[in-house]
């Protein structure tokens, strides 16, 4: 039986790969244990409620850490491919259905319960990066964070994924100036 999936927020989907990846649990000391228990992202990541019921840290995990791998990719092409990959994977496709108000929507598909996951986020990042471009997603440039972050200002020069890793970032560079004498 097909199911129905819709586009997650930028947040759930920065959420998941932050909260569940292996490698940004690693990076800042987290270990193997996700900040939050399987319902309180399952609730936000918009799934039927069947699938949604069965995911298991091992899903989220999964999809977090295939995920990861797009938000890494160092250049558009490998950013492409990544995502490219994650679509054809999961085996989304477009889909029309009727609303309660009984006119059509258009949703995504995809065959397995078990790929609906991957197929939500990868619908997701597929649609913003054609609307912003793929230099509005990455990795934190903060030292021992592999987080992720998703662009979405104005001015689109973000590169950590919070202002905290941000001002970690600035205390460390200037008090490497001022141990080597080059105050600003």
């Amino acid at each position: 039986m097909a199911v129905t999936i819709t586009e997650i927020s930028l947040d759930t989907l920065t959420e998941l790969v932050n909260g569940w990846g292996t490698l940004p649990r690693q990076e800042d000391g987290r270990g193997d244990a996700p900040h939050r228990p399987v319902a309180d992202i399952a609730a936000r990541l918009g799934l039927p409620a069947h699938v949604s019921a069965a995911l298991t840290p091992q899903a989220l995990a999964h999809a977090a850490d295939r995920l990861h791998a797009v938000f890494r990719a160092d250049a558009g092409a490998a950013c492409a491919q990544g995502l490219s990959r994650l679509l054809t994977d999961s085996g989304v496709r477009p889909a029309v259905e009727t609303g309660a108000d009984g006119g059509l929507r258009a949703v995504w598909s995809v065959d397995h319960a078990d790929h609906a996951l991957v197929a939500a986020a990868a619908t997701t990042l597929r649609q913003y990066l054609a609307d912003r471009g793929f230099t509005r997603i990455g990795v934190c440039a903060g030292g021992h964070c592999a987080d992720v972050y998703i662009d979405q200002s104005p001015a689109g020069r973000r590169r950590f994924c919070s202002v905290t890793c941000q001002n970690r970032t600035r205390v460390a560079a200037f008090r490497s100036r001022r141990a080597a004498g080059v105050d600003s």
